[in-house]
């Protein structure tokens, strides 16, 4: 495989990817198609943005006609399709722009690579990237395998359900060669801070309070993004057609612990006394349909291809809040003008009541 199509990598993780991949396989060109929305920032990519295996594409996968087209032009011989709306708050507010993206979106791509790939469909790859969301909730007990029943309770992972469900069809029906995985929680570098990690360190840098859902007993298994771009590598690489591969990083934490942990590391950075940010914690009217619980079961990619994640949690964070404290133009960047917006609709209602 030489042409490398990956979308959504100007956002989060597909930045992350598109990094790993330009870097490690300079044999490949590396395609990044990205529509550059609210999420989507090419200031993540200037350590490569001069790579000679790398090219920008600024296109939106609502449009078939113009996937048709680069399909045609530059013959990709993968996919690794990263690009999604992705904010379960942002589903609840606008459920449809879900639906054209992530759904339709995604079968326009599955269209472009089926037509463009029937001939020799053996040396091309779909790679699909999904979430744990779309298994709906856990209680206190049990974890996510690849052979859970899917059960999403959001507009977002209901979208996300479908569009895996759409990308397996493809597979049986027309022969593609697919693969999927789904991941737990992410979080490190870059991240847009409406997700709670950025977030509550923008917050505490600038001595806002920090919004914490209901009790902050709900939890998450996180996961340090850097090695989720090294499991997209192996899954892309090694990974068997047609499986479905859980990515997870072992590590479940509540809420309220990730909040409390935060501040300790950030404070102990900006050196400020310890404890005053966390005088800052708010708790919020919860989220509707708030999930109580995700876990996630790694033994599969464990067994199969070696992967586990490398990053422990302390380690994770304190790389994590280094960043954004030495990358302050970037947050000062992306959190002006709509992002405020956002952020006054989603919580100072919640944060005064």
């Amino acid at each position: 495989m030489k042409n490398i199509l990956i979308t959504g990598g100007a956002g989060f993780i597909g930045s992350h990817v598109v990094r790993r991949f330009v870097r490690r396989y300079p044999e490949y060109t590396v395609y990044n198609l990205d529509a550059l929305t609210y999420a989507g920032n090419l200031m993540n990519l200037r350590d490569v943005e001069n790579a000679p295996n790398y090219r920008f594409i600024k296109a939106d996968i609502r449009d078939f006609d113009t996937l048709d087209r680069l399909f045609a032009k530059h013959r990709f011989d993968a996919v690794i399709h990263l690009a999604a709306e992705s904010h379960v708050d942002r589903s609840i507010e606008n459920p449809t722009a879900f639906v054209h993206t992530n759904v339709l979106g995604t079968v326009n791509l599955l269209n472009a690579a089926r037509k463009y790939w029937k001939d020799e469909p053996e040396n091309h790859l779909f790679y699909h990237i999904s979430t744990d969301e779309v298994y709906g909730t856990l209680g206190d007990q049990g974890m996510f395998t690849e052979q859970t029943c899917y059960d999403p309770r959001s507009a977002y992972s209901a979208s996300k359900a479908s569009s895996d469900h759409f990308v397996r069809a493809y597979g049986h029906t027309y022969g593609l060669p697919v693969v999927v995985s789904n991941c737990s929680n992410n979080y490190g570098p870059y991240q847009f801070p409406e997700k709670l990690i950025p977030l509550v360190i923008h917050n505490i840098i600038h001595r806002k309070p920090l919004p914490v859902y209901g009790t902050g007993q709900n939890v998450r298994d996180w996961l340090f993004v850097e090695d989720h771009a090294n499991a997209i590598d192996l899954i892309f690489h090694q990974g068997r057609r047609g499986e479905t591969y859980n990515i997870g990083g072992n590590n479940e934490q509540r809420n309220i612990d990730v909040v409390e942990k935060l501040c300790e590391i950030t404070d102990e950075m900006l050196g400020r006394t310890p404890g005053e940010s966390k005088a800052l914690i708010r708790f919020v009217t919860d989220r509707a349909g708030h999930d109580w619980r995700y876990a996630i079961d790694t033994s599969k990619i464990q067994r199969e291809l070696g992967w586990q994640p490398q990053t422990g949690w302390d380690e994770g964070l304190r790389k994590t809040v280094k960043w954004y404290l030495e990358n302050q133009d970037w947050l000062q960047q992306v959190t002006s003008g709509a992002y405020r917006e956002y952020y006054d609709k989603m919580y100072k209602k919640r944060l005064n009541e």
